[in-house]
């Protein structure tokens, strides 16, 4: 089954897609892990991802196609995928059913999680960090016991840039204006399921499935 997986920062796709990934037994695929490993292998396409990136400029629509081409081209994607985080424009979507159609295939579904805005800031800017050992927390859902410090080590918890509610609100903006466009081009093609994703992650994933037929 190849799906993919559309919302907006902190609807929580990519917690949905492993465990999607585990219940279809296919292989979950983050544009952001296969950008990071075609870097690390030091492939033409990553090398060419390497140079914007280094630079501080957005990675091209080809560049980023053609990466992604190359990972569900791999033997473990022959059954299908769960796709996250591609596409993120309409041009994407339009270059991987390109893809899919010349190898014989297309998409199975795309699943909408529909989350409201102040429930994303809630999310999002209410997420930290330990600074010594990484261990994440949050003031609403997973509060560490004494504020501001770590339970495992006792380090400073902290609030990553992206997780300020300016950025935030700029990150919604960005998906508002680039990537809501695909929710009506998948409405067209009879592809798109729209959830709530605002409930408890066990009952968004049971939703899911069902709508897959599974």
């Amino acid at each position: 089954m190849r799906v993919v997986l559309l919302g907006p920062p902190g609807a929580g796709k990519g917690t949905q897609a492993v465990k999607l990934a585990e219940a279809l037994g296919v292989p979950h695929i983050s544009t952001g892990d296969i950008f990071r490993q075609a870097v690390k292998e030091g492939t033409p396409l990553g090398k060419k991802a390497k140079e914007y990136m280094d630079s501080g400029l957005l990675v091209p629509d080809d560049v980023v196609v053609g990466i992604v081409r190359e990972r569900i081209s791999q033997s473990d994607c022959s059954n299908g995928f769960i796709l996250d985080g591609f596409p993120r424009t309409v041009e994407q979507a339009d270059a991987l059913a390109a893809h899919l159609a010349a190898a014989g295939t297309k998409l199975d579904a795309v699943i909408n999680i529909e989350v409201a805005e102040d429930v994303l800031l809630k999310r999002l800017t209410g997420r930290r960090v330990c600074r010594s050992c990484g261990t994440p927390f949050h003031v609403h859902f997973t509060p560490p016991r004494q504020v501001g410090k770590c339970d495992n080590c006792g380090g400073e918890l902290y609030q990553r840039d992206d997780d300020k509610e300016e950025t935030v609100r700029k990150r919604l903006m960005v998906y508002a204006a680039q990537t809501e466009p695909l929710i009506a081009y998948y409405e067209r093609k009879g592809l798109l399921k729209t959830l709530d994703g605002a409930r408890p992650a066990p009952v968004v994933l049971a939703d899911i499935i069902r709508s897959l037929g599974r």
